[in-house]
């Protein structure tokens, strides 16, 4: 069977764009010989809706959308995602369904049944799971087909109670389609295409994965789609992070290739271009003018993201604010003003020293005469700048872009209403090592971020001579430590410490995590890059006394 994998990025409630871009689709499809169009979960309204599913007149409208597909399906016929309302009795009111479109009708529906509620999914709070795991067919002469949703390939992964492809190859499914919206994070390509071998290969059967694209708020969706034959080898990929139409021969008598075959980009590549597409999206689907503002310190999170938004939006896109403070040395000002030409993006200089100047006046009035007023004398640069920021924002209709890393964020490294303001943060699932990778990478061609700026000891810029390492263990080990808390969940007591760290560096460390949840609560949305990012899917109490000493 001759089957078009078509991998749109849908924009969240835009339901009739997102019809237009499957019908778009479909007719090439139909022009290129297909026997069937196939599009991700929730092709029509987006993934993923969150509360929008409580809003009936949404839904009433993409069924709408849905039914607007049925005179194109008698040219050829389609198998999407739609949500769609629960049959009686049902626990929820609504399915996450795969619905084939025939001969102008929908002539078949299953439910997704496995709801998946960890990390930054939480389905079981608005659908039913299926009751119904048998195949379909197009047709008296078609191959029989298995229709499931995303999380319906993962029971050998994550131990479910039911197996949705076992059952659908038992009843005599002649290939399985997946209809996804599976988020991104660095090597979740590869690793979806291993499982999904190891899962045909298991069953006997061929399987069509076709996965969503785009950014949506701070979910990555990378595409990736490909078709796997039954001996558990790729037969054809479609690429990561753009939209587009295969044509896949599932009777194919090629060889395939094995899941570690496929090209890709891997590491800081796949990394950037996740970014790319985050930032873009988050700027295109809002519409919103694509003006970015991002505050250039001269430092290399400040100069990876602006990279980052200037290849996302365009360099004209981007405008480059150095603020120079009493503690600034020449060459951070320097460093900055070179990325700013080394982008071609436009840079404007506004020195915070009046100001910073009129705050410690109040600062005297307030808390009487000092030489030092610590952290707050620090901290009000930070907020200056970052009031400075937001009034570009206001009045050019433009987004701030924070630059704080994720080793930054993890242990509260960052200023409430300082460096922490904006639309988006960037590089908030990004920790240090990669930004410094991302860096790296960006010059790969030429010289974008300034050798300098890699190679100079990192430092705030808020108090003579500082320097990070006066604040926080050297990244290395800081990384390293973070790592095992965040993405592995371990505590203090489980954490094996890196080389040159002492058990009670690793409880301090978790301590700060811990502490500093208020701050992340404040920061803007992060965008997704790991397994484990802060936002939606880590949700941890800010006030609790969950600690524990060695025993």
């Amino acid at each position: 069977m001759r089957v078009a994998i078509g991998q749109t990025n849908p924009t969240i409630g835009d339901l009739a764009g997102n019809r237009r871009q499957i019908e778009d689709m479909v007719v090439k499809a139909a022009e290129a010989g297909a026997e069937l169009a196939v599009f991700p979960e929730l092709a029509l309204l987006g993934y993923p809706p969150m509360d929008l599913l409580e809003r009936r007149a949404v839904i009433e409208d993409q069924v709408r959308e849905l039914d607007a597909l049925l005179p194109l399906s008698k040219r050829i016929p389609i198998a999407l995602g739609a949500v769609l309302p629960a049959p009686e009795a049902r626990p929820k009111p609504l399915v996450n369904a795969a619905v084939l479109l025939a001969r102008g009708r929908r002539i078949a529906t299953r439910a997704k049944t496995l709801l998946p509620t960890y990390d930054v999914f939480d389905e079981d709070r608005y659908f039913s799971p299926s009751e119904e795991r048998a195949p379909v067919s197009i047709d008296a002469t078609a191959p029989s087909l298995g229709l499931t949703v995303c999380e319906d390939t993962w029971a050998n992964v994550i131990p479910y109670r039911f197996d949705p492809v076992a059952e659908l190859e038992h009843a005599g499914a002649h290939f399985v389609l997946n209809l996804s919206a599976s988020p991104w994070h660095v090597g979740k390509p590869l690793e979806r295409r291993r499982m999904l071998c190891e899962l045909a290969a298991q069953r006997r059967v061929p399987i069509v994965f076709v996965n969503q694209v785009g950014g949506n708020d701070s979910l990555i969706f990378d595409g990736g789609s490909f078709a796997v034959n039954a001996h558990g080898r790729v037969i054809d990929t479609l690429p990561l992070f753009e939209p587009a139409l295969q044509l896949v021969d599932l009777g194919t008598s090629e060889p395939g290739a094995a899941p570690d075959a496929v090209a890709e980009p891997t590491g800081a590549a796949q990394l950037e271009a996740g970014l790319v597409l985050g930032i873009r999206d988050y700027f295109l689907k809002q519409d919103l003018p694509p003006q970015a503002v991002v505050g250039l310190s001269g430092g290399v999170d400040s100069a990876v993201t602006a990279h980052l938004a200037a290849r996302a939006l365009g360099p004209e896109r981007v405008l480059g604010f150095i603020m120079p403070g009493p503690f600034s040395s020449q060459h951070s000002v320097d460093d900055a003003r070179a990325l700013a030409a080394n982008l071609g993006i436009e840079t404007r200089r506004v020195p915070i020293e009046p100001m910073y100047g009129a705050y410690l006046d109040a600062f005297r009035q307030l808390f009487g005469a000092r030489d030092d007023y610590g952290v707050a004398q620090q901290n009000i640069q930070s907020r200056i700048r970052g009031a400075l920021l937001m009034a570009v924002a206001n009045a050019e209709g433009r987004i701030v872009l924070a630059t704080g890393n994720k080793s930054e964020l993890s242990v509260g490294y960052c200023t409430l209403y300082g460096d922490t303001v904006g639309g988006l943060a960037v590089l908030g699932d990004v920790y240090k090592r990669d930004v410094y990778a991302l860096a790296r990478y960006a010059n790969r061609e030429a010289e974008r971020i300034p050798r300098h700026t890699i190679e100079k000891p990192p430092s705030a810029e808020l108090a003579p001579d500082q320097f990070d390492t006066d604040d926080l263990p050297p990244y290395e080990i800081l990384d390293a430590v973070l790592e095992q808390v965040i993405e592995g969940g371990l505590d203090a007591n489980a954490i094996e410490p890196p080389p040159n760290a002492t058990r009670a560096l690793v409880k301090e460390i978790v301590r700060r995590v811990d502490r500093n949840e208020y701050k992340r609560r404040q920061a803007p949305l992060v965008l997704r890059t790991t397994r484990k990012a802060f936002g939606h899917g880590r949700r941890l109490p800010i006030v609790h006394r969950a600690l524990r000493d060695d025993p």
